[in-house]
């Protein structure tokens, strides 16, 4: 028995049929709605299979012309970078070797801690194998306001993420940084 017909047996008061109408069409139209925002998210999700927070276990730079690659930020750097599903991004990078002061960092202590980190934040767009960073945010504002292109690979909980050729902002040598990550698990706040 539907809720119109039974508010009519309940209450002994039968509703005229437009209003029965007109409320069964705003019901429709609730149901309809839910159903599009589930089915838009569940699409936001499936076609964006970088969300979540991943950790950085390698930066590697690939110098263009040569053979040579390095580690862009020691051999085992920190950081994450982190996909979310209202379409924002960041990242936070820092070097193997990064200083670690006891007290207030002195001048050239602020230089050292400076020069081993990478942060930016900003939008992103997914296309397949494709992601591009658009960036609003970042610690030395040289890239603010530019489109950042990373090329990716998922296996697993595996990321494996190459940039377009550009200079390295740690040291400003052209190439290629790749850099893989391992998805976080969810945990929860104790």
């Amino acid at each position: 028995m539907s809720n119109v017909r039974q508010h009519e047996v309940a209450t002994g008061h039968v509703l005229p049929k437009t209003k029965e109408s007109n409320l069964r069409k705003r019901i429709l139209a609730i149901v309809c709605q839910v159903m599009i925002l589930c089915l838009c998210t569940d699409a936001w999700a499936d076609e964006t299979p970088l969300l979540g927070t991943w950790r950085l276990k390698s930066f590697v730079r690939e110098v263009t012309g040569t053979a040579e690659r390095y580690n862009q930020l020691g051999d085992r750097p920190d950081g994450y970078i982190n996909y979310s599903a209202d379409g924002r991004m960041l990242v936070f990078f820092v070097a193997a070797d990064q200083p670690k002061p006891s007290q207030e960092p002195t001048d050239e202590e602020r230089i050292k801690l400076h020069k081993s980190m990478l942060a930016y934040g900003g939008t992103y767009t997914v296309s397949p194998g494709k992601v591009v960073h658009h960036i609003d945010i970042e610690w030395d504002g040289r890239r603010l306001g530019t489109d950042q292109v990373r090329f990716y690979t998922i296996e697993g909980d595996r990321l494996l993420l190459k940039t377009e050729p550009n200079k390295s902002p740690v040291d400003g040598r052209e190439g290629v940084g790749v850099l893989s990550f391992e998805r976080v698990k969810a945990s929860r706040p104790q």
